[in-house]
């Protein structure tokens, strides 16, 4: 059956997920602050109505910004959507954000009679428009119902977490710490090869059809080797998403030293004016200590 659907933040995540969503045949509506994004999409066959609009007649809202700050103002702030919608709408929201951030917002959706369905997503662009993201939701029952049209529409696994809030959040961390860990060590091992005489090409070749390698190295490591940081996930996604690791982290009173050494080298690439870059760019961090040229360096 056909949802109407709406995709807040049309980043290269929430893009791919809207265009994922307009190939299973839902009325998809795309917003963005960025108005070229949203008339992007209209002009593939997103829906035209302004979000104040339509927004009493969604099923489906679907948050994919960068932070809690801008999920909370997109839920509750002067135009927040979930005032506008209807009881037993459901919002699926995207961002990393802490787990008690997604409690809080599950229960104010509940006050609101809106169902929350906590569900941060991985995988990159690519799969976001392929529609194979891997999606960590937790929830009530009925938030899950609500959102199925989106997660079939546009994840090829969603881990079922929990019946409440949080417990997405809580799994999308322990990624993140991984996923950031593996990006600083991937530009170490290769900067450090480059030092022994290791061409950026032949590392590729090699490390990925050995033990040492990861997704995010296969992933991230052609781009430097092609020069090219064109922003897929950008540096300064990390300062925050490993920011929340940390946080946690002393709540909990666990020491997470690896992570706080790969957000030392985020922070570096960030003060160093590559916050924009492709995350791959705090490779450029290593190459300036050390006085070395990357591909594509002139």
């Amino acid at each position: 059956m056909q949802s109407k659907i709406a995709v807040i933040g049309l980043g290269s995540m929430g893009y791919g997920m809207a265009q994922s969503l307009l190939r299973a045949g839902h009325a998809t509506y795309g917003y963005d602050v960025n108005p070229r994004a949203a008339e992007r999409f209209q002009a593939e066959g997103g829906e035209t109505e302004t979000l104040a609009g339509i927004a009493g007649t969604l099923d489906v809202v679907v948050v994919v910004v960068l932070n809690a700050e801008q999920t909370q103002s997109v839920l509750f702030g002067s135009e927040g959507v979930v005032a506008r919608l209807k009881p037993g709408a459901a919002v699926m929201a995207c961002a990393t954000v802490a787990p008690e951030f997604a409690r809080q917002m599950a229960a104010r959706c509940a006050e609101a009679g809106v169902l929350y369905l906590d569900a941060p997503i991985s995988g990159g662009s690519k799969k976001a428009g392929e529609g194979a993201l891997s999606i960590m939701a937790s929830g009530s029952a009925e938030a899950f119902a609500a959102a199925r049209p989106v997660l079939d529409a546009t994840a090829s696994t969603v881990f079922e977490l929990g019946d409440s809030a949080g417990a997405g959040s809580a799994m999308k961390a322990v990624n993140q710490l991984l996923a950031g860990v593996h990006i600083a060590a991937m530009a170490e091992a290769m900067t450090f090869g480059i030092t022994q005489g290791v061409a950026p090409e032949t590392f590729v070749e090699v490390i990925s059809q050995c033990a040492g390698t990861s997704w995010m190295l296969e992933n991230r490591a052609p781009h430097i080797v092609a020069g090219d940081y064109t922003p897929h996930s950008s540096v300064d996604i990390w300062p925050k998403d490993l920011g929340i690791v940390l946080d946690a982290a002393k709540s909990a009173k666990f020491g997470a030293p690896l992570t706080a050494a790969a957000l030392q080298q985020f922070l570096a690439a960030s003060g160093s004016g590559l916050g924009h870059e492709d995350d791959a760019a705090v490779a450029k961090v290593y190459a300036r200590n050390a006085g070395l040229t990357l591909p594509g360096d002139t």
